[in-house]
């Protein structure tokens, strides 16, 4: 987005999209998979690309990660040249995928994600260490194996090194500025 320009980005990141559950228990909704494709209502993220791409505005849910629930809250994002869609399961469903012109899966070794998420979920999201390490054992190793990985098949570019690739990086930028109109 910096080397682009936000003004020239409309993002869209699949984690907002996870599904409101609010007749579950908070100790319910913590048992939940949130790695499974199926958390997440990509069917409304579907449907607010297409409005993008209309020229409408959306607004876009706010996921609360502390309570597993959506807030009352939106963020709105308005059209533009380009829609970034951000997440590690945006490959699996293929009417998602049919929206994307250009697809880039940025590939990270299993320790720095495993550390990534850590750091994340400990620093923003208030968990304990053991309960991230359970979540990673239990569902996060597993659906990555069945849907992350395999889902790279689908990529048009693959960025190793977890998108700290110079040059690869470089090439996308590129091909970004080149589908923005003129100016």
């Amino acid at each position: 987005m910096e080397a682009v320009g936000a003004s020239q980005i409309a993002y869209m990141p699949h984690d907002a999209y996870y599904r409101d559950q609010p007749k579950l228990s908070f100790e319910e909704r913590s048992q939940l998979n949130y790695d499974h494709p199926n958390s997440l209502e990509t069917k409304l993220m579907v449907k607010q690309i297409k409005q993008l791409l209309k020229g409408e505005t959306v607004h876009v849910p706010v996921y609360d990660f502390t309570t597993h629930r959506r807030t009352s809250e939106t963020v709105v994002v308005e059209p533009a040249p380009i829609i970034l869609v951000d997440g590690i399961l945006i490959f699996t469903k293929r009417r998602l995928r049919e929206l994307m012109d250009i697809k880039v899966y940025v590939d990270t070794d299993s320790d720095v994600r495993f550390i990534r998420r850590l750091q994340r979920d400990m620093e923003e999201r208030g968990r304990s260490l053991q309960s991230v390490v359970t979540q990673y054992l239990e569902t996060v190793r597993p659906m990555h194996l069945k849907f992350v990985e395999p889902s790279k098949r689908f990529a048009d570019v693959i960025i190793p090194n977890g998108g700290l690739n110079r040059v690869a990086m470089e090439m996308v930028v590129s091909r970004l500025h080149a589908l923005l109109p003129p100016t």
